[in-house]
C-alpha cells in the first residue's frame, strides 16, 4: 500500500520505520453488550479506546506505521467521540489493493495508519495474511487490541531480533491461562495447549508478537483462519521463539468484571475528566466520567464507568454500573451495563 508505505524507508532492520499491526477485527462477544455499541477495541479506558492506549506501546516501542483490522462497525472506528483520533492524508480515500482488500488511509499523530476492512472476518491468521501488500519485508510487531499493557516491547524487540526466528511471543510467568510450554532455554516454545502432546503449558500468552515475513508463507490466503495452527507448525520445528516479559502491567479486558477492575486497580488518567459537567448537586464516589458526559444534580454514581457523551439523569442512583448506550441513564441499578 503505497500511501503508507511512502513513510517507510527500508524497513526497521535497515533503520527505517517499523510496523505495526493492531488486531482490531474481534466481536467482543464477551463485552456484550457493550460491543453492541462499538467494537471492542474502541471500549474506553480512562477515557481513551483500548486501541489508543496499543498504539502508543507500539510507537513507545519504535513503531511509526500501523495497521488495523476492522469487520464489526466499522464507521465507529472513525467516530468524533468514541473513535480513534485519527486524520485523512493529504491524498485520501479507500482504495483497494491487488488481492481484493478495501483499505482506508488515515494519520494518527502524523503517522500513517491503514484501516484494512474484513467483510468476512478473517480470524487473527487470516488477517496477517491479509496485511501481505502493505508489509514492507521487515519485522511486524502485533499487539492485541482488546489489551491493555506497559510491557517493555524493547525488549520483545531485541530478543526477536537476536534470535532469528520466524516468530517471538512475548509471555507472562504469571496468570489464569497458562496454555505455553516452553524448553529448557525458555526461548523456545514447545507446545501450545498441549496440542502437540509435548507439555503443559506454564506460561501465558500476552497477545503481542513479532513476526518476520517468512511467517506468512505458513497462512493460507483469503481464509478464515487463526495463527495457532502456523504457531504450532513452527513449535514442531523448534523455530517459535518466547521470551519472557513479567515487567510492567498486562491486563485482558475481556469481561465486564475485568473492565470495572482496570478502573479501579489502574491510575492512567484523572477519572473524572476536565470536559465531563458534573452538577453540583450530584455524588460520584470511586469513579471514572469521560469527557462530555454529564452526571444530573441529585444523581448518585458509585463504582461506575460512564462513556464519553453519556447522561446520568437527575435522581438515577448507580451502582458498579457501565454507562455506555447513550441512552440517559436514570432510575436506581446495580451491576448492569446501561
Amino acid at each position: 500500500m503505497e500511501a503508507c508505505l511512502s513513510f517507510v524507508s527500508g524497513g526497521d532492520k535497515a533503520g527505517g520505520v517499523l510496523q505495526a499491526f493492531i488486531l482490531g477485527a474481534g466481536l467482543g462477544t464477551r463485552l456484550r453488550p457493550l460491543t453492541e455499541r462499538v467494537p471492542k477495541p474502541l471500549v474506553p479506558l480512562f477515557h481513551r479506546p483500548l486501541a489508543e492506549w496499543a498504539l502508543e506501546a507500539c510507537a513507545a516501542a519504535g513503531a511509526g506505521c500501523f495497521a488495523i483490522n476492522t469487520h464489526h462497525l466499522p464507521e465507529l472506528w472513525h467516530d468524533p467521540v468514541l473513535g480513534l483520533p485519527t486524520a485523512p492524508p493529504p491524498a485520501t480515500g479507500t482504495q483497494v489493493a491487488d488481492n481484493g482488500v478495501r483499505v482506508r488511509h488515515a494519520l494518527w499523530h502524523d503517522m500513517p495508519a491503514a484501516y484494512f476492512h474484513e467483510p468476512v472476518l478473517l480470524e487473527t491468521g487470516g488477517g496477517i495474511r491479509n496485511l501481505s501488500p502493505w508489509l514492507d519485508g521487515s519485522t511486524l510487531l502485533v499487539h492485541n487490541g482488546d489489551i491493555f499493557t506497559t510491557l517493555p516491547l524493547e525488549k520483545l524487540l531485541a530478543a526477536h531480533r537476536a534470535s532469528g526466528l520466524p516468530v517471538t511471543l512475548a509471555l507472562r510467568s504469571e496468570g489464569d491461562a497458562k496454555h505455553i510450554a516452553l524448553d529448557t532455554s525458555g526461548a523456545r516454545i514447545t507446545d501450545i495447549r498441549g496440542m502437540l502432546g509435548r507439555a503443559q503449558g506454564s506460561h501465558v500468552f500476552t497477545g503481542v508478537y513479532c513476526i518476520e515475513p517468512e511467517f506468512l508463507g505458513l497462512i493460507p490466503q483469503h481464509e478464515k483462519i487463526s495463527v495457532i495452527p502456523a504457531f504450532l507448525e513452527l513449535a514442531k520445528a523448534g523455530k517459535l521463539g518466547a521470551v519472557t516479559l513479567d515487567d510492567g502491567v498486562w491486563v485482558d479486558l475481556g469481561d465486564r468484571t475485568s473492565y470495572l477492575r482496570a478502573h479501579r486497580e489502574l491510575a492512567l488518567a484523572p477519572p473524572v475528566h476536565p470536559e465531563c459537567h458534573i452538577s453540583s448537586g450530584a455524588t460520584v464516589e470511586r469513579s471514572v466520567i469521560g469527557p462530555g458526559a454529564v452526571v444530573e444534580n441529585g444523581a448518585v454514581v458509585r463504582d461506575s464507568v460512564v462513556w464519553p457523551g453519556c447522561r446520568v439523569t437527575d435522581g438515577a442512583v448507580l451502582d458498579r454500573c457501565i454507562v455506555f448506550s447513550g441512552t440517559p441513564a436514570a432510575g436506581r441499578h446495580a451491576d448492569e451495563d446501561l
